[in-house]
């Protein structure tokens, strides 16, 4: 990695990121070769969980337009590039969410969307599961834990019966039986604690959503919650904002680091502005050292090498096993 990258200071605690890249070797972080899309819809959510770092809810008006996603759609077949994530908050709840898409999967992308399940549950959404599964789109659901309690608590009551709903329809039109209906499920952690080994908690999650519902999916992706919005008001509220950033910089991994998504991953946010990743995205935090700047106005053959923009809340993708929109990013490592 070249040693190079800006960090823009935050109010915290502890070392800054680029403190713990430098004392173990690393130098600073710099873009590995681009290889996806990440792109923001918008923030109109139909839920509004505990611990969403987008700050995602019914009551959000930021909607990404069909002029903005035209030129994405340009850029990213001149970029040459064969993957794109799909989120928002709810990106369902975008009225030209299924035009983008087709347009996407026209250009020969896979497209990966990221889905809170009971979107699939809302009044002229009933026929969103079939049109999934036609188009092959790969579906990546939250799911926070396989306890109803802990899933209300986190995102809403009678959300849990929701998503068990959602998940039996996505079965019954294929998804996690068929082998090219790829649906994995997303967990985070209920609280100010790193999440466990994704290996054993999948195999839990497995048990319990067939045995108890008759669900079945391929993967369980661990997310860290980090210290952003709604997630960092709760830690300000329950006193433990100074105790978390100690948990996330006392067990960082330097093994997590090439694989951080920021280094093959661009995120657009509902303006067509670009950052280094979601998370940066929903800080402000512009690409590199040039402040903020659309899409179509990056050359995405020169961003190798270039620096990615880093602040504490980076010490979230490298604790433990490693984050990301992926999953954990260090196999069989125990926190």
């Amino acid at each position: 990695m070249k040693i190079n990258s800006i960090n823009k200071p935050v109010p915290n605690y502890g070392p800054t990121f680029d403190d713990a890249l430098r004392g173990t070797g690393l130098g600073t972080l710099s873009r590995a070769p681009l290889r996806e899309l990440q792109v923001n819809l918008g923030r109109l959510c139909n839920q509004a969980c505990s611990h969403c770092h987008v700050d995602a809810g019914p009551k959000r008006t930021e909607i990404m337009q069909w002029e903005t996603m035209s030129r994405i759609l340009s850029w990213y077949a001149a970029a040459g590039l064969r993957r794109a994530d799909i989120t928002g908050g709810a990106p369902e709840l975008n009225p030209n969410f299924r035009k983008f898409v087709d347009a996407l999967l026209a250009l020969g992308a896979q497209v990966n969307s990221r889905c809170n399940l009971t979107v699939l549950m809302e009044p002229g959404q009933e026929d969103l599961a079939a049109w999934y599964a036609e188009r092959r789109v790969h579906m990546v659901c939250s799911l926070p834990c396989y306890s109803k309690q802990n899933v209300d608590e986190q995102r809403g009551d009678g959300v849990f019966n929701k998503s068990i709903e959602a998940l039996r329809l996505l079965n019954r039109h294929g998804y996690g039986r068929d082998e090219d209906l790829h649906l994995d499920l997303v967990y985070n952690p209920g609280g100010a604690v790193l999440p466990p080994a994704q290996d054993q908690l999948e195999s839990d999650y497995k048990t319990r959503l067939y045995d108890g519902f008759g669900i079945r999916f391929n993967r369980l992706l661990t997310l860290t919650n980090l210290p952003i919005n709604r997630f960092a008001h709760y830690l300000r509220r329950t006193g433990q904002t100074r105790s978390y950033q100690q948990l996330l910089v006392e067990n960082f991994n330097r093994d997590s680091v090439p694989n951080l998504m920021c280094r093959h991953v661009l995120s657009v946010d509902w303006l067509g502005r670009v950052y280094d990743c979601d998370f940066n995205q929903m800080l402000a935090l512009p690409l590199g050292d040039h402040g903020p700047r659309q899409l179509w106005d990056i050359d995405p053959h020169t961003l190798e090498e270039t620096p990615i923009a880093v602040d504490r809340h980076c010490f979230g993708c490298t604790a433990g096993a490693g984050s990301s929109c992926g999953g954990a990013l260090v196999a069989n490592h125990t926190a």
